[in-house]
């Protein structure tokens, strides 16, 4: 057993009273029925809870119809599950109370802990150092509870009187507000629920720990997250590539603005916003990432009670043309095609449609479309092979209930199930007496109707892409050649002694060279060696101002081009050394920085290929960001970037290269030649080895790069890197 799948085992175990305790206690329990001591045992005890449930009051005769014990040190039986409801100051000493008597897992409820100040996080500090010092497993604190309804134990330890069905989807939330919400809303549609959790602060269990022990669960089929921040998103990361595999995980992540974009001084930084790190990362492990929490719970009851699609093909059948041609256009701009159905499906099709009727993709039956219409349809494009997924408008057109219709289209699914070739994803749109996602009927003929056309075109988008993604093997972590991490370290050691900040051209190459990379050209400290390095290259050459100081060198007049004999080399040096590295430069503060300062970068012209960008910028949280696409002067403009956690597998950098907008500019455009994309590929593996490396490594900005033609690989014509020292 390797060290990875012992820790998940010790995690799923430790986390297992949550979820199938025996005897549980409420410790601040209450004879006031409005307070979450009340409600919280109130709830517990209307829950089905099988086991023991016993309360704990210093001086009540009876709650509930219980006898109160004093503390947990009277109690008959040792708890398995301890609920905490007593105020902020009095939780420290429950928590060491529960651990005297051996009390395996904890939830608190009580607030005003990390959410309040300095203060409360002092205080959630010491909670988390004494539930670690007891070997406890703590949720909370500043959380609604615990909910399970597994086939082992029916258990409501929060203090809301919710009874949802029992079925197969888990939810953790990061605010116990939207976990009732969740939980009202999935009550009120029908959703089975297997757990679900109210993380609150997170001083110890998470969603990572959570995941890992859903992912042990046999009730649990489908995971949905709400999530405001990552705790540990490397181990988010490693965690849900895994349980992806076999479990859909849904999040809806919040705090999606600007606001959090930090100043930087290279493109690579200053297009790494905070969600496009969550992007990256969700990309990379398979997340269907929601919009909205009503999207999430669209999401969840397909997943629920639906296949996912095999692929990308979508049939639109109806009696409204207007609907369908929304539909449609949603489709599309979720990435999935309406194929044109085969004459011979159209013929079978024609046999009992009106002649008016469209018979293309989408199928129009026309507003006198029947009952028995529709569930012939559906059988005839369920059974033909030719698509992955079916979407069935109806539109009353006389206000009328649509009962006869929906029993028609869940008729026609079921038929076409019996068959080997019936296995596809069904999705129904019923207007307009639809005023939000319902669920039709039960077991297998169980049908999600939609409101609204578009719905079921993003839902079916976000699952092929999802089901895609599933259908793909693992990436691998290819072994590179001519990776020399001693020389890295010595570069970035050697540039913190001298204070940090932005490398010089040299050692930037040092850098790049650690790496297998290599940065076009070499410097000159004198019009003399410009022209020697000119000659050397062949004319024509680029000459470029070297100083690490000057961010954005084109626009500041410091990139010269095409020059064609020495006197232009000359004469590019002189303008640059007088413009830039005397008269406009600060103080040199040393030897090595005023060499650096009057420097320049000689390089041959490059004059074919793709300019593209890659990068690393270094996220006080997610770590070290890769980044690529399409590069130039308006790479910021153009904002075709993308973002990717390290490290990188192979497929994570092939994902990446196809995933910008530019993609097919990559591939050959309109005559433009074609790229290396393999030579693409492995500048982003050897940059993710960089930014796994070097803890120090802030910043690192390769634009442009130069992507030649299949077979003659790329070429890094400008570099950027800074290094600091690395955050404990």
């Amino acid at each position: 057993m390797s060290t990875d799948e012992a820790a998940t085992l010790g995690t799923v175990s430790s986390l297992r009273p949550f979820f199938r305790p025996v005897v549980v206690a409420v410790v601040g329990a209450s004879r006031d029925p409005a307070s979450i001591g009340y409600r919280l045992l109130d709830a517990l005890l209307s829950s089905g809870f099988s086991g023991s449930v016993y309360a704990v009051h210093p001086q009540a005769a009876e709650l509930h119809g219980l006898r109160p014990y004093r503390s947990l040190a009277e109690l008959p039986q040792r708890p398995d599950l301890v609920v905490i409801a007593v105020p902020r100051q009095a939780v420290l000493g429950v928590v060491d109370e529960c651990g005297t008597v051996g009390v395996p897992a904890v939830v608190v409820i009580s607030a005003g802990f990390a959410e309040l100040g300095a203060e409360g996080r002092l205080l959630q500090q010491q909670l988390a150092e004494k539930v670690r010092r007891h070997g406890m497993r703590l949720i909370g604190p500043n959380c609604l509870g615990v909910l399970a309804t597994g086939p082992h134990t029916r258990l409501n330890a929060t203090f809301v009187p919710v009874s949802p069905p029992a079925g197969h989807i888990a939810m953790s939330s990061d605010s116990g507000a939207l976990s009732l919400a969740l939980l009202a809303a999935a009550t009120q549609l029908g959703l089975g629920i297997s757990s679900c959790v109210s993380v609150g602060n997170r001083a110890d269990v998470s969603s990572n720990d959570l995941l890992e022990y859903w992912e042990q669960d046999e009730a649990t089929r489908v995971i949905l997250l709400y999530l405001e921040s990552f705790g540990n998103p490397r181990r988010f990361a490693r965690i849900a590539r895994r349980v992806g595999r076999c479990k859909p995980i849904v999040a809806v992540k919040a705090g999606r603005t600007r606001a959090g974009r930090r100043a930087a001084g290279s493109h690579t930084a200053a297009l790494a916003v905070p969600d496009a790190a969550v992007a990256g990362l969700f990309q990379q492990t398979g997340v269907i990432r929601a919009e909205t929490l009503e999207e999430l719970l669209d999401l969840a009851a397909v997943l629920e009670c639906q296949p996912l699609p095999a692929g990308g093909r979508v049939a639109i059948l109806t009696n409204a043309g207007g609907p369908a041609i929304l539909c449609a256009d949603a489709c599309e701009a979720a990435s999935l095609v309406l194929p044109e159905l085969s004459p011979d499906t159209r013929r079978q099709l024609a046999a009992f449609l009106p002649a008016t009727a469209s018979l293309a993709n989408p199928v129009d039956m026309i507003a006198s479309a029947t009952p028995d219409d529709y569930r012939r349809a559906v059988q005839i494009l369920l059974h033909c092979g030719e698509v992955d997924a079916l979407v069935v408008i109806y539109v009353s057109p006389t206000l009328t209930p649509s009962g006869d219709f929906l029993q028609a289209i869940q008729e026609g699914m079921c038929h076409a199930r019996r068959s080997q070739h019936g296995e596809r994803t069904v999705l129904a749109c019923l207007m307009p007496e639809q005023v939000g996602l319902t669920l039709a009927g039960s077991g297998p003929g169980r049908l999600p109707c939609f409101a609204y056309p578009e719905a079921p075109a993003r839902v079916l988008g976000k699952l092929a892409a999802y089901a895609r993604w599933r259908r793909q093997p693992l990436g691998n972590y290819p072994a590179l050649p001519a990776l020399d991490p001693a020389a890295a370290r010595q570069v970035c050691q050697e540039a913190l002694e001298a204070g940090g900040g932005w490398l010089g051209a040299e050692q930037t190459q040092r850098l790049l060279a650690s790496a297998g990379l290599h940065l076009e050209g070499a410097v000159a400290r004198s019009a003399d060696e410009a022209v020697a390095l000119a000659c050397r290259f062949g004319y024509p050459v680029a000459v470029k101002l070297a100083a690490p100081h000057v961010v954005h060198k084109t626009e500041q007049g410091g990139v010269w081009l095409n020059l064609a004999d020495a006197r232009a080399v000359r004469e590019a040096f002189d303008h640059l050394h007088q413009r830039f590295l005397v008269s406009n430069s600060p103080e040199p503060q040393g030897k090595s920085t005023a060499a650096a300062r009057a420097a320049v970068l000689v390089q041959p012209m490059i004059r074919q290929g793709t300019e593209v960008m890659a990068g690393i910028t270094l996220d006080p949280v997610f770590g070290p960001l890769v980044a690529f696409g399409l590069g130039g002067t308006y790479v910021e403009l153009l904002q075709d970037v993308c973002f990717r956690v390290t490290p990188l597998t192979d497929r994570d950098a092939a994902e990446m290269v196809r995933s910008i907008r530019g993609w097919q500019l990559l591939q050959g455009y309109r005559g433009h030649p074609p790229a290396d994309i393999p030579a693409v590929e492995e500048i982003l593996l050897r940059l993710s080895w960089l930014g796994e490396q070097l803890p120090e490594l802030a910043e690192l900005d390769l634009n442009p790069i130069f992507a030649l033609p299949p077979g003659a690989g790329c070429r890094i014509v400008d570099a950027r890197a800074r290094v600091a020292p690395p955050v404990s």
